[in-house]
């Protein structure tokens, strides 16, 4: 999101506020959202991508309400409603095609629209006899889970990014050999994948509460939250989407407070942030640096300036969300002042290390558990935490590097539970010797924040064997 992206949605913020009633705001919410996920897209080299990844944005979205949709239930007046006022939303942004390109809300020319009709009555159709023979089914969804997650994986692996990018370029004849990843930038759908793959998830276990295809469209889709976050939960979310229409007037204190976080999060995002790419590690100045001492000044730039890259879009997404009447989760709470990894990584993007706990950490724990024979705990605990740090780190690519970022911390994890379970009645202990324990709490802050800084090294550089080298460096090796 950029400022004019911002300053764009605080105007239909405003209109909305003061202008929109009561009764239109969920219905605005999901068309608003709709709409920003084409005009937020980045125009992309393939011809028609960057209006068909969107439109593959809400088409799933459309599809996960009515595979979760219970077995025998009906879809209701509303959601009829909710599918034409889709259907029409896309085909209205597909006619823009014939306006001139600064009045266009999408980022290049759409495709014709009887092409986007026809694409949308297939898909409607195949969704609809699968899902009406499927739907609810245990293993009919554990495949669609699988299909999610298939398709997260190329689109974060290098070589098969690239190989579907020349795929899609063969069949719009377009030249293969120009084929790179950055031609399969989907937006948001890092964060799209795990809502639907939660409402997937919770639909099996029975969590999940019945959802109208209104409701269901604007939770994954709500743009304040769609391109960093914070992953919120669908209950939680809905609860706050159908306490929208007795929100009555414009509410002085809530709009106090978004402004509060809004401004907070440009003077961290734009204002800091972005003018502390010079001082932030990078591949373009790894090698540059010619002392330990400069090295470590890179890297702390870094890990601030995404520290502050990342939280200050979470506190603009919450602002934006206040305005709009809902209430998105908090994401950071000033991590880098914990005094172990485990409460590092309980402040930092907490919605993320939230949703994996859930849904990767427990369900494998409690598997190992039930084996026969049972393993030890302390090899479940090793198990659980790396394989759960690991799906984090290829959650932002599938690269060597993040992998040895994941299992940095993973192994960071378990040496402080390690170390906190012999330890525990000795720190009990340092109640009554305060100064000690002053002493032993700032020890742990330093050490936690050598360790995260230094696991940075892997999660700024793509290339392994740069970071190996520049994580020597750091301690005056292979100079």
């Amino acid at each position: 999101m950029t400022l004019t992206h911002l300053v764009a949605a605080l105007i239909v913020a405003a209109l909305y506020i003061w202008l929109l009633p009561a009764r239109w705001r969920g219905w605005a919410l999901m068309a608003v959202s709709i709409v920003a996920v084409y005009w937020l897209s980045p125009a992309l080299t393939i011809r028609y991508l960057d209006f068909a990844l969107p439109t593959a944005t809400v088409v799933l979205a459309a599809a996960i309400w009515w595979f979760t949709l219970p077995p025998h239930s009906t879809p209701t007046r509303e959601d009829r409603a909710a599918l034409g006022v889709l259907a029409v939303l896309i085909l209205g942004l597909a006619a823009t095609r014939y306006l001139t390109p600064e009045l266009r809300p999408t980022p290049s020319r759409a495709p014709e629209v009887p092409a986007v009709a026809l694409a949308l009555a297939i898909a409607g159709a195949v969704i609809g006899l699968v899902g009406y023979r499927l739907r609810g089914r245990g293993r009919f969804l554990t495949v669609a889970i699988a299909l999610i997650v298939g398709l997260f994986a190329v689109l974060k692996t290098e070589p098969l990014a690239i190989a579907a990018a020349g795929g899609l370029r063969a069949l719009s004849g377009q030249q293969v050999d120009l084929a790179r990843p950055g031609d399969l930038s989907w937006l948001g759908f890092s964060y799209v994948a795990f809502r639907l793959i939660h409402l997937l998830r919770d639909r099996q276990t029975g969590r999940l509460p019945v959802l109208s295809l209104r409701e269901a469209l604007t939770y994954v889709t709500f743009f304040p939250a769609l391109t960093a976050g914070p992953i919120d939960r669908a209950e939680r979310f809905v609860k706050d989407l159908r306490a929208v229409p007795t929100l009555t007037g414009p509410d002085a204190a809530r709009i106090v407070e978004a402004a509060g976080r809004i401004l907070i999060g440009i003077l961290k995002k734009f204002v800091i942030a972005d003018n502390l790419v010079l001082l932030a590690l990078g591949p373009a100045n790894a090698e540059q640096f010619t002392s330990a001492g400069g090295g470590w000044l890179l890297l702390y730039g870094y890990g601030l300036r995404l520290f502050l890259d990342f939280s200050g879009y979470t506190d603009i997404a919450i602002g934006l969300g206040l305005l709009f009447g809902l209430r998105l989760p908090e994401n950071f709470d000033r991590p880098y002042t914990r005094q172990n990894i485990t409460a590092f990584w309980q402040s930092w993007h907490i919605s993320l290390s939230n949703w994996v706990r859930f849904y990767v950490f427990s369900p494998f724990s409690r598997a190992l558990l039930n084996r026969e024979p049972r393993p030890s705990p302390q090899f479940v605990v090793f198990a659980a935490q790396m394989v759960t740090m690991l799906i984090i780190g290829l959650w932002h690519g599938v690269t060597w590097a993040f992998v040895a970022w994941g299992a940095w911390h993973g192994l960071g994890l378990f040496a402080h539970k390690w170390w906190s379970d012999r330890t525990r009645r000795w720190y009990l202990s340092l109640k009554d010797r305060p100064r000690l324990k002053a002493a032993w709490t700032v020890a742990g802050w330093a050490l936690t924040l050598q360790f995260v800084m230094l696991g940075w090294v892997w999660f700024a550089l793509p290339q392994v064997d740069q970071a190996a080298r520049v994580f020597l460096k750091l301690f005056g090796i292979g100079w």
